[in-house]
């Protein structure tokens, strides 16, 4: 278990205000899973037009904070910093579902594991959890890239 802070999570990730969706890692093994957390605030900038008489965390930012979660997973797994030439990307979904919605004031806890790798692609299974409920799952294909500058 190796809990990182918000200073770490800036070193695995290009994502940066308002797209950052990860505000802490909860646990780590390395190889095979991450859980991080995000907390869901009323100040979040899609809330006043998603949905403005009742907010609701739109369910492909549940999913986008997923694949940063497993973009931290591959790259603390191979031991490595992200560059400046190469970076995880989404690369697939499936399975997607979403099962109760998520609003200000939750804790979202985003559980991925991963469950293959071949070369430069990775196969993870992601489930988002608010007070233990599921409210959203999907496999994620990611895969790392050259930025292509």
């Amino acid at each position: 278990m190796n809990p990182s802070d918000i200073i770490e999570i800036l070193q695995y990730l290009p994502h940066r205000y308002p797209f950052l969706l990860l505000d802490r890692v909860l646990s780590f093994t390395p190889g095979q899973a991450l859980t991080a957390l995000k907390n869901v605030t009323y100040n979040e900038p899609f809330f006043p037009g998603h949905f403005p008489q009742r907010p609701i965390m739109p369910g492909v930012l549940i999913l986008e904070a997923l694949a940063q979660a497993t973009g931290v997973l591959a790259f603390k797994t191979a031991q490595e910093l992200p560059d400046a030439n190469s970076m995880y990307y989404l690369v697939g979904i499936d399975k997607a579902r979403f099962k109760q919605p998520v609003q200000p004031g939750d804790q979202l806890i985003l559980q991925v594991s991963l469950e293959r790798m071949r070369r430069d692609v990775g196969r993870f299974l992601g489930e988002a959890r608010v007070e233990g409920n599921v409210v959203a799952a999907a496999e994620l294909l990611c895969a790392k890239r050259s930025i292509g500058i």
